[in-house]
């Protein structure tokens, strides 16, 4: 489990955040419902840090838009190829471009590695980001998607995953999962969708919720075939409503 964390504050109460609280008055128990039923099908994850903080940042903007064995790919040939991050850094755009090329959008991610390397060297004197964890949550994205390059899915990552900050990276199958059982409005933006989930779970659970939405998005709640039959949240799920002849 993360470690324990307060609800955010609602100094920065944002319409999603509204909605989502609203949702949570007309829809009692919704969030819990859902994270029971899937844990029926999926367990129950039990959180633990993936990698360090700083390889985890990097393997995250390489998998922008690509698949994670791209990443994955492309990462160990970055490390393969210069000794430390410090050279990483210092490294041309061009030639850190030819080293990535396999993971897709090599001209793009080069240069926000290399602006991630540096703004963390520059705060924190190394290739060291757990003065994050001194930060509140919602500073701490703050913090990285000043970055270019980095958006709060990027850094949601990082910070659930390295340190179990309460935050959810909203990629395509937590979107889908989400807005067809009406926990984000059909037409929400990843924007809005990043900070409903801020308030659709506790905290403690927000973990649990990512990987089981990312399960269930892979696996029964497929974008073009959905199993619905065999869903154990159908009853709670409005999409079923609306495939119902």
């Amino acid at each position: 489990m993360p470690p324990a964390r307060k609800r955010h504050p609602s100094a920065r109460l944002s319409p999603a955040r509204s909605w989502a609280r609203s949702l949570q008055r007309r829809r009692p128990k919704l969030t819990d419902d859902i994270l029971s039923g899937l844990a029926s099908l999926y367990g129950t994850p039990a959180w633990k840090p993936r990698m360090d903080p700083i390889s985890e940042l990097i393997t995250t903007i390489l998998s922008q838009n690509t698949s994670d064995i791209n990443a994955e790919r492309a990462f160990t040939a970055l490390r393969d190829r210069y000794p430390d991050w410090a050279a990483i850094e210092a490294a041309p755009v061009r030639s850190i471009a030819a080293v990535i090329k396999s993971g897709g959008l090599a001209a793009q991610k080069a240069p926000r590695i290399k602006a991630a390397l540096r703004a963390t060297r520059e705060r924190s004197g190394a290739y060291d980001l757990t003065f994050l964890t001194a930060m509140e949550p919602l500073a701490a994205r703050d913090w990285l998607t000043a970055i270019p390059g980095i958006g709060p899915k990027t850094a949601s990552i990082v910070l659930l995953f390295c340190f179990g900050m309460p935050l959810m990276p909203v990629d395509t199958h937590v979107e889908r999962v989400s807005k067809r059982i009406g926990l984000l409005p059909t037409t929400a933006s990843l924007q809005f969708a990043h900070d409903a989930w801020l308030d659709l779970v506790e905290p403690k659970r927000m973990y649990e919720a990512h990987v089981a939405l990312i399960r269930h998005g892979r696996g029964h709640c497929d974008a073009l075939r959905p199993d619905c039959e065999r869903c154990p949240i159908r009853q709670r799920c409005r999409f079923v409503d609306r495939r119902a002849p």
